[in-house]
């Protein structure tokens, strides 16, 4: 496996921009025609706390980064006149594999999956009705800076 950014095959940089950022895209295009048409929906876009601080791993950075800001605001912007709205959250370390919990936090923990959900299904309700164009950051204070 290639050790640097500029090792990496092209193919691999295609890759997980196909799946990290015109995914996205897409399933936003295949359904905010209906939202529109139906006068109400909520699209909740995934980002990362790496597209808010960059990694090693450019090319997921740059494709979450551009989720979180470019494709969230301007699909809110696209939706508010038909009440669509369009949210991102973006964990750091959640506890979906073992490897995850020894990820540091100013919290000193990895997020739990339900807390995600949680939040997730929140900015689905009508309790959120009036959030929309917005990057909600569930990392434990990890954008903060510095870790435990």
């Amino acid at each position: 496996m290639p050790e640097t950014f500029k090792d990496l095959d092209i193919e691999i940089i295609d890759w997980g921009i196909d799946v990290n950022f015109k995914g996205p895209i897409y399933m936003a295009h295949a359904v905010i025609g209906s939202m529109m048409e139906q006068g109400s929906g909520v699209i909740i876009n995934i980002g990362s706390i790496d597209g808010e601080t960059g990694s090693f791993a450019v090319d997921y950075s740059a494709s979450k980064s551009g989720i979180m800001q470019g494709l969230t605001k301007s699909l809110a912007l696209y939706g508010a006149p038909h009440k669509v709205r369009v949210c991102c959250v973006s964990p750091g370390p959640v506890l979906t594999r073992p490897a995850m919990a020894n990820m540091r936090t100013p919290l000193g923990r990895a997020a739990e999956v339900q807390e995600v959900v949680d939040l997730i299904l929140f900015l689905a309700s009508e309790q959120a009705a009036y959030i929309t164009g917005v990057n909600y950051l569930i990392d434990g204070g990890r954008s903060c800076g510095a870790q435990n």
